[in-house]
Order: C-alpha cells, then sequence, then structure tokens
C-alpha cells in the first residue's frame, strides 16, 4: 500500500486535473482554468441537446445535425445565481417519457465548498422552464453538491448528491467523520416536487462525480468512489430503489488505494441488456491508471484490464450489444488528445489506443452518447464544443 505525500499528492492531481478548482480537504490549490463543465444528450427524435453554464445562467444550445451546428444558448433560470460549472460538478441534462427537458446543477452558497442542489423542467421542447427549486429539503449552508440525475424506466426522476450533513453532525459532537455522504431523492411527479431525502452511505468522497446507468430492469444504479478504512479511495455499486427499498451499497474495486484527499476523479458505467455493470474508473496507488472492469458488487471486477496509464484522465464507458466504448483525456505536451479503446466481444479484450481528437488548449471531460448503435464523444474545448463520432480517423 502506497500512501502520497502532500507534495506528491498536490503535484500529481495538479497534473491531472488542471481545471478542477481547489481541494478543500487535501489542501491543494490547483490552476484554475476556463469552466468547461457541460452535459450533452441525445433525445428520442435524434436531437443533440447540450447544458452549460455562463454568467450566472445554466443554457441549453441543441443540434439537429450531430453537433455540426448549434442553436443559440437558451437560459434555462431566468434569474442569473452562481452555478458550479467544472468537470466532476457540471449541470445535468436527462429527457422524461414526454419528451419532457430536465435540467439540474449545484449552486455555490456564500460559505465555501457549500451548494443547493437545483432543478428544473420544460415541458414544452425547451421553449419555457419552470422557476428553479432546490432538489432536498435540508436547507443547512453545508455541501450539497455534484448533482447526479436520471430518469428510471417509470419516468421517475432520480437524483444523487454529495452531502455533509452528517459530518457536521459528527464534529460538532467530536467524533471522526471521513469525507462526505451520498444522499438520493425521488420525483414522481415529473419534477413538481420531491420526496424526503434518504442516505445511500456515509464516508464517501467528497469531490469525486457519482456515476447513474438504468439497469435492465429499469432502476438507477450508482457507481461512486467510496471510503473503506483508514482513507482507502475504492469504489461502491448500489441500485437506488425508487419504491423504498433498502439502499443496499456494495465494494465494487479493491485497488486499496490510500489517498487522504479527494482526486476529482469520478467513474464511469454503462449496464448492457444483459445486466453486465461495464465501469471506469481511476487510482494512483503505483502509478496513475485508468482500469475496464465488469462489476460483480462485493467481489473485484471481473475481466479487469488497464486501459492507460500516465498522463490519461476523465475516462467515460458506453455499451451497444457486444460493442465496449471507453474513452478518456490524455494529456501530453501539445495539448490533450481525445483517446478511444473499444471491445467488439462485450469486454473480454480491446483494439489497441487511437485517438479520435486533439485540442491545443484545456478540455473539459468527454462523455459518450449513443444513437442507434453508433457512439459519439461529447467533448467541450477552449475553443467550443465538439460531437466526435467514434468512427473518427
Amino acid at each position: 500500500m502506497r500512501i502520497l505525500t502532500p507534495l506528491l499528492l498536490c503535484l500529481a492531481t495538479t497534473t491531472l486535473f488542471a481545471h478542477e478548482g481547489h481541494d478543500e480537504h487535501a489542501g491543494m490549490t490547483m490552476t484554475k482554468g476556463p469552466e468547461l463543465g457541460a452535459t450533452a444528450a441525445i433525445d428520442a427524435k435524434g436531437r443533440l441537446w447540450v447544458a452549460d453554464a455562463a454568467d450566472g445562467h445554466v443554457r441549453l444550445r441543441h443540434s439537429d445535425d450531430f453537433g455540426r451546428t448549434l442553436s443559440a444558448p437558451a437560459n434555462v433560470n431566468a434569474v442569473a445565481e452562481p452555478i458550479y460549472a467544472e468537470g466532476e460538478n457540471r449541470p445535468k441534462i436527462a429527457f422524461g417519457p414526454k419528451g419532457e427537458i430536465y435540467v439540474s446543477w449545484s449552486q455555490p452558497r456564500a460559505k465555501p465548498w457549500t451548494g443547493f442542489v437545483r432543478f428544473v423542467r420544460s415541458t414544452d421542447g425547451g421553449v419555457h422552464f419552470s422557476t428553479p427549486i432546490t432538489v432536498h429539503h435540508d436547507r443547512a449552508e453545508i455541501t450539497h453538491r455534484f448533482d447526479a440525475m436520471a430518469v428510471d424506466g417509470q419516468g421517475r426522476i432520480v437524483m444523487a448528491w454529495i452531502d455533509k450533513r452528517d459530518l457536521e453532525a459528527a464534529t460538532a459532537k467530536g467524533k471522526p467523520y471521513l469525507g462526505a455522504a451520498i444522499y438520493t431523492s425521488v420525483s414522481s411527479d415529473g419534477g413538481a416536487s420531491f420526496s424526503e431525502e434518504r442516505k445511500l452511505a456515509d464516508e464517501t468522497c467528497e469531490c469525486c462525480r457519482i456515476a447513474l446507468a438504468l439497469t435492465p430492469q429499469g432502476e438507477v444504479a450508482a457507481f461512486y468512489r467510496s471510503i473503506f478504512g483508514d482513507n482507502i479511495r475504492d469504489h461502491a455499486y448500489a441500485v437506488l430503489h425508487a419504491d423504498g427499498r433498502p439502499l443496499e451499497p456494495q465494494r465494487a474495486t479493491f485497488d486499496d488505494w490510500h489517498i487522504a484527499g479527494c482526486p476529482h476523479h469520478g467513474p464511469g458505467l454503462a449496464i448492457g441488456d444483459d445486466g453486465v455493470r461495464h465501469a471506469v474508473w481511476y487510482e494512483s496507488r503505483t502509478r496513475p491508471t485508468i482500469h475496464y472492469g465488469q462489476l460483480e458488487p462485493g467481489k473485484p471486477p471481473a475481466h479487469a484490464q488497464v486501459m492507460a496509464v500516465a498522463g490519461a484522465n476523465h475516462a467515460d464507458v458506453a455499451v451497444s450489444g457486444k460493442q465496449v466504448w471507453v474513452v478518456w483525456n490524455q494529456i501530453g505536451i501539445q495539448g490533450s488528445s481525445l483517446m478511444l479503446r473499444e471491445s467488439r466481444d462485450g469486454g473480454l479484450s480491446f483494439d489497441d489506443v487511437r485517438p479520435i481528437a486533439n485540442s491545443g488548449g484545456a478540455v473539459g471531460s468527454p462523455q459518450l452518447l449513443l444513437w442507434q448503435g453508433r457512439a459519439f464523444v461529447a467533448w467541450n474545448t477552449a475553443a467550443g464544443f465538439r460531437l466526435v463520432p467514434t468512427e473518427a480517423l
């Protein structure tokens, strides 16, 4: 087991996560670049939507030619407010069963590293949006941030976020508590209201995004960085039952990375129609590594493989039938490259690495999107948003 010193941790994290801001627990100040946090999605009609933030507004753009041209941005919140728009903590977009558009984001509060999870909806194709609401009932000025959103098979909106109410309670009693908790909430009325939040897990990583994916049964599953023992920052998996059944997280990776701080590097999750849970994640116990594996909660992942090492960061994964795609950013001396590996046998083996796009400036985290069996990568760069087909040379 390797423990990084604060200096080595700062240097390693600064190199890989130069656009993530400040880590409140590792004591590191990282170079602040442009806020390129954006989320994209393709609706049932093939229209691409992109959610990002500018000038105190979450904004939406759409494209009917797969990103070659984008519409003028439309603000979803009429009144400007602070908005987190970093790679790990960016605005989200999802669609309801009747074409509703749902948008969420984390709103900074006055105190450092605090926030509220915010939500709006449109029932007319993005022409009008509701007044933003705060998802959680707890209104303490603490961390409610790093929101994740998905719509389950019954049309319910499932939200999850990182929350520090339990850390605050433990600190007030003089008790130890590592990291933060994850809480969830569900809307069964199309986002008009959200249920009382309930806790998924204690002592999870405080700044790594939560990956959500639908199971074949239409439920929402979560894959997230948790804390085991004395700052072992591996990952856990749980199904976020929207019907009130108990939430039962299980450890899902076993790299034993001991790190006393958040690496700002959440995982990716895609679940096939056959129920196979394809996952990618980052750890740096001996060297910076992006892993792929098929989750078997409670046991080490099956078919675990190293996808990339030094300079690789912020991976995502998608699956369609036996086709599996893994993408990530690769930092080099001339900027960043968008890298791809493909599997045609359900993740048992992968083709060699190949670059499919390059940028000489800052880039956001890549996101894989599927449309009619094809895979595209949403890639926000300092030069503008790009939708990169995985067939690109």
